[in-house]
């Protein structure tokens, strides 16, 4: 292996992420840190780590020759961008580069083509890949607009081309609400993206998101991971995976496998990325878009498989050709994901960023967790609120819900509302276990999920409040009472344990 430091170019639960299979590989690691991440897991867990600015991004994580800066300055051979930031910015892939180090990703060519998504449309057409019908150019004013719209007919979704999150996106349903909508989405575009360039696209009623992981080397060879389902979503978020999917027949799963790789060999690529489709309800298939990098969901991937992703992304970032072949794809079990966010249901899933006062991850046979909080750590407020992932593993997919609601209830945070009541309530729902649903799962059951979701003192809480009133009173007799905080001074020499670099 010609590497030997890996930079990742992050932070939170992916960071701890890819540093844990590089420490197993014996490739040293490089955390970057903004002010409000000192005392991240991800800068404990780092080799080396470099501080590179101020809590927000924009002036930390974003600035891209800092990240260079840092990666040079601890003799790193290579950036792993994770995912979100820098992750599909091809200018940062082609510097990175340029600096004369690798980038664990695509080329910066690749990342261009299929990161525009008009661009990416008109690939997929070449390739004679399905899209949903709609423009293969953006559309500038609110006539055009009109007059495409018409044509393919309402409803029709108007999506920013440099977009991905829902960002940039905004559903038209009767003409009276195109300008308004083009207009916000051009402004929402612009704000996240520098672009506000759109195209529009025939409204697909109840579809699936379903999207296929796929593997290529720098020797051309190029292959799928089978599918993972992604319909459980809340304003074009993710909240749940799973894998396989519910719908899928082995005839289109190898139609669409192929669909996937057909794409990425049309841009060349190399890596690991995701091809996004839709699937409606007479399993007619579409291109959405391609992701050129490492998803959030690819743990339920590689449950099933039986492959490390971010080893196969190092493997090949080095050179080395796929150690698997089609044939040796084949899927074992099923394997679920479920987000878990500093929000609160009940408040519309407001941000709770805070101090955790206590935390029990769930453990067991088939349970894995994502994670990069403590006990004692604040969540920061300038980031995404996701602070963990929970996959689980079964034989069957009624096993793996099982397991997913055990797991669920043995994980316990206080000091913040979580998402976790609300994913509970997922795994119950009629039509989530018997694997009827869309992407409109979540507001034709949100009557259901609401109701349940209430939070209503329980025996657990009143155990908590009475065992902690217990140890006050204990404490007090003892001694005075002190509150005891690890100083600044104390991460600062910490840090210097752990080869903490300023730039």
């Amino acid at each position: 292996m010609k590497i030997k430091k890996i930079l990742i170019a992050n932070r939170g639960e992916i960071a701890v992420r890819v540093m844990r299979t590089c420490k197993e590989m014996g490739i040293k690691t490089v955390a970057v840190f903004s002010d409000v991440d000192r005392t991240s897991m991800h800068v404990r867990y780092a080799d080396e780590a470099v501080y590179i600015g101020p809590s927000p991004s924009n002036e930390s994580y974003l600035v891209k020759s800092k990240i260079i800066e840092a990666a040079k300055l601890t003799g790193a051979d290579a950036i792993h961008p994770g995912y979100g930031f820098l992750s599909e910015n091809a200018e940062f892939a082609k510097m990175v580069r340029q600096a004369g180090l690798i980038f664990i990703g695509p080329s910066s060519h690749a990342i261009s083509m299929m990161g525009d998504k008009i661009i990416a449309r008109q690939t997929a057409i070449k390739c004679g890949v399905p899209v949903v019908p709609g423009t293969t150019d953006p559309v500038s004013n609110e006539q055009e607009v009109m007059r495409i719209a018409r044509e393919i007919g309402f409803p029709v979704i108007i999506k920013a081309s440099a977009g991905g999150g829902g960002k940039g996106m905004r559903l038209v349903e009767e003409e009276s609400q195109l300008a308004n909508m083009l207009r916000m989405a051009k402004s929402e575009a612009m704000a996240a993206f520098g672009d506000d360039s759109v195209y529009v696209e025939k409204y697909i009623t109840s579809p699936h998101h379903i999207e296929f992981q796929i593997l290529a080397d720098q020797h051309g060879n190029v292959i799928h991971l089978c599918e993972r389902e992604c319909s459980i979503q809340r304003r074009h978020q993710k909240m749940v995976e799973e894998t396989p999917s519910p719908i899928m027949t082995p005839e289109l799963r190898e139609e669409m496998g192929k669909a996937a790789v057909k794409l990425a060999k049309a841009v060349d690529y190399e890596g690991a990325g995701t091809v996004e489709f839709l699937v409606d309800e007479n399993l007619n298939y579409y291109f959405l878009e391609m992701n050129t990098r490492l998803q959030v969901e690819h743990p339920i991937t590689e449950l099933v498989i039986g492959a490390d992703l971010v080893k196969e992304q190092i493997r090949i970032a080095a050179g080395e050709p796929l150690r698997f072949k089609q044939s040796d794809i084949v899927q074992r079990g099923h394997a679920i994901e479920c987000r878990i966010s500093a929000e609160d249901p009940d408040n519309n899933f407001m941000p709770d960023p805070g101090l955790i006062l206590h935390i029990t991850e769930p453990t067991g046979f088939g349970v894995r967790t994502d994670s990069y909080v403590y006990k004692g750590y604040e969540i920061p407020i300038f980031y995404d609120p996701m602070i963990a992932k929970l996959i689980v593993w079964g034989t069957t997919r009624q096993d793996a819900i099982q397991r997913m609601i055990r797991a669920l209830d043995e994980y316990k945070i206080s000091g913040i509302k979580t998402t976790i009541p609300f994913l509970e309530r997922i795994m119950t729902t009629p039509d989530f276990v018997n694997g009827n649903y869309d992407t409109h799962f979540i507001p034709k059951n949100i009557d259901y999920l609401k109701e349940k979701t209430k939070v209503n003192p329980t025996t657990e809480d009143i155990a908590a409040i009475a065992a902690f009133y217990h140890h006050f009173l204990r404490v007090n007799k003892i001694q005075n009472i002190y509150i005891i905080e690890k100083t600044h001074d104390y991460w600062k020499n910490y840090g210097r344990r752990k080869n903490v670099i300023r730039i």
